[in-house]
């Protein structure tokens, strides 16, 4: 039998993922992967990365037309767009998270740079809203094992928003019971 409970072995921190359990019924979490850029005794805050919504980028900020998908990074903030890019150096102002991934940036420079053509869709990502957490909150949400905490494997991933079984592949990398829970049905009363 399926040991259902999901016990954390990695402490959250800026650059980890969440992962949802499996029978998280919050509609705006359910199945979702965090990407935390920020972890401290202050907070949390990161952007969901599989889920999207089908609003154009020109529709923002008086940006230039640029394809892209652009995410629901979550709740908090809802109206206002955030981004995580691999532009290092290209974009002043930004924060480092992990490997290669960044955090905002100058404003008008990414402007300019998507204008002259020189940011390719992978290198980007942007997000309406952002999930957040209140000090201890998201160590109580742990406690409660609503989250499972891994690390980033590969960021190419983190950046790829064509992918529409990013949690099902999250949670089989964890390996032994996570790899079956990547296999249960959203609703089991439904099986």
């Amino acid at each position: 039998m399926i040991d259902l409970n999901v016990y954390n072995k990695l402490e959250p921190k800026k650059g980890r993922l969440l992962i949802t359990e499996p029978f998280e019924e919050s509609s705006y979490f359910q199945r979702s992967v965090v990407l935390l850029c920020e972890h401290n005794e202050d907070g949390s805050f990161g952007f969901v990365l599989n889920n999207y919504t089908d609003l154009d980028l020109s529709d923002f900020e008086n940006l230039p037309q640029f394809e892209t998908k652009i995410g629901l990074g979550g709740p908090v903030s809802a109206k206002n767009l955030y981004y995580i890019h691999t532009l290092g150096d290209k974009l002043s102002e930004s924060i480092h998270i992990t490997g290669n991934i960044y955090a905002g940036g100058n404003f008008e420079e990414l402007k300019s740079l998507i204008s002259a053509s020189i940011i390719k869709k992978s290198e980007i990502r942007f997000f309406l809203g952002y999930s957040g957490w209140v000090s201890k909150q998201l160590n109580g949400e742990l406690k409660q094992n609503a989250w499972l905490v891994a690390d980033v494997e590969n960021t190419e991933e983190i950046m790829d928003t064509s992918n529409s079984t990013l949690w099902e592949d999250s949670m089989k990398r964890q390996g032994g019971k996570y790899k079956a829970f990547a296999h249960f049905p959203k609703n089991p009363a439904l099986n």
